[in-house]
């Protein structure tokens, strides 16, 4: 495995355990439909996050507008429609981002909530 798959598995797991920090219970990892991958499927209450993470190295930024691309979207609603559908959910879904920036030997790790907008 390339360095920096190692680093993304990384990355999720880091997300994961802020997340359940945070109070969400992860139902569901790196779930597949079709193309479309979503790394984190999480609820909190009557919320259900489909949350996409991003690791990056301190010597590597990108606008987290433009690292998301319009395809990406589109790709992580139609599987994120085919997860609440193939469970017969009722359930509010929120799309959420969670960058993990490692600095040296730390990380920091932001959550945005309500990242980007189904259409």
């Amino acid at each position: 495995m390339g360095k920096h798959n190692e680093f993304g598995k990384q990355g999720e797991k880091l997300a994961e355990a802020y997340l359940i920090k945070k109070g969400y219970r992860i139902v569901h990892k790196n779930y597949r439909y079709l193309k479309a991958e979503i790394d984190i499927i999480a609820r909190k209450n009557d919320i259900l996050a489909v949350v996409e993470v991003k690791s990056r190295s301190s010597d590597y930024w990108q606008d987290i507008a433009d690292s998301i691309t319009e395809k990406k979207i589109k790709l992580l609603v139609n599987a994120a429609n085919q997860y609440v559908v193939s469970r017969d959910l009722d359930i509010e879904v929120r799309f959420d981002i969670v960058t993990v920036l490692k600095d040296g030997t730390k990380f920091k790790i932001e959550h945005w909530e309500n990242a980007f907008y189904h259409f």
